[in-house]
């Protein structure tokens, strides 16, 4: 395979790469207030996509028996919005007592009470072949509580 095929079958990367390499070079593009207007592609239109992108795989039936699985739902939620960052505030009264510095400490509270990311929960999902359908239902209705409750 020579550099061309090469080059553009690692396509993907390479735009990160330029992306990163961009970003460096001038990242007022894309902070807040800035011409990207991140606090509104990224929160929004990003996020948006990515649904959108996920239920067009889906069929109607796939996402009206998903909707169903009250259970599941309430475990995921719960798991993700209690549990979890209850269990990172427990470690981290521990870690506490010890010598790690403390900004450290608040960055990983800072992301153990995050949801995890849309993308990467639907299509994690999907790659191991779990329920698809569920796993948008419940990135959507989590981004959807987690940003109430940040409002």
């Amino acid at each position: 395979m020579g550099l061309l095929g090469r080059l553009a079958k690692e396509w993907f990367l390479l735009c990160v790469v330029l992306a990163i390499v961009l970003a460096k070079m001038d990242p007022a593009v894309g902070a807040k207030g800035g011409p990207l207007k991140p606090e509104i592609t990224i929160t929004y239109i990003a996020v948006s996509a990515i649904f959108f992108n996920s239920g067009l795989s889906l069929k109607t039936e796939e996402l009206t028996s998903a909707l169903m699985h009250i259970k599941l739902h309430l475990f995921v939620q719960i798991f993700t919005l209690a549990f979890f960052p209850t269990t990172i505030w427990l470690f981290l009264q521990l870690l506490s007592v010890t010598s790690i510095n403390e900004w450290l400490l608040k960055g990983l509270q800072t992301v153990g009470c995050m949801p995890p990311p849309v993308s990467s929960a639907v299509i994690l999902t999907k790659a191991v072949g779990g329920n698809e359908a569920a796993a948008i239902f419940n990135s959507a209705f989590g981004s959807f509580l987690n940003h109430l409750q940040s409002s």
